[in-house]
This record gives structure tokens, sequence and C-alpha cells, in this order.
């Protein structure tokens, strides 16, 4: 019974980070993925970068976006979620 209350804090420790840094890494992992397989041609866009613009063509990996400058080719990895996720939510109407 010693021996177990002497490293119940360091298995108190691992589990505490798991749930608070290592599970929500892995959840945020996973909706990223899944983000990436549901985009299509014609979705609004926005890249890590901050570049607007609207899918065109999808490759395996990468995708052609369309911008006010023109065409870009650019990595699936590099559309940010939460910014693209702002940029096709219905617009909130306030009222005074």
């Amino acid at each position: 019974m010693g021996d177990i209350q002497q490293f119940l804090p360091i298995i108190l420790i691992f589990a505490a980070m798991y749930f608070l840094m290592i599970r929500p890494q892995q959840n945020r992992v996973k909706k990223e993925k899944q983000f990436e397989s549901d985009l299509k041609v014609g979705d609004k866009i926005v890249t890590k970068a901050g570049i607007h613009g609207r899918i065109s063509e999808i490759a395996d990996s990468t995708m052609i976006i369309e911008t006010m400058a023109g065409k870009l080719k650019m990595e699936k990895a590099a559309i940010s979620l939460e910014l693209s996720q702002k940029l096709n939510a219905d617009p909130v109407i306030e009222k005074k």
C-alpha cells in the first residue's frame, strides 16, 4: 500500500496532462482532418497566412483557390479551420 501512495502523485500528474493537454490536441487534429476532407469546390476559405479565396479545383493534398489577384495553388493543410468557419457562418443581425 505504501508503494502505491508514493507513485500516486506521479500517476495523477500524467493523467492530468493527458486530459488537459494531449486529448484536446488530438481532438483538434481530428477536427481539422475532417474539415479538410469536407472541403468542396466553391467553398469560401481563408488560409493560415490570411489569404481569402474560393476553391476552384481540388486534388489529393492540394487545391487551387481563386483570389482577387488570380489563382493560387495551396496545400490543404494551409487552410484555417476557425477563420473559414467564421467566413461561412451566417451573419448575426443585432437588434437595437
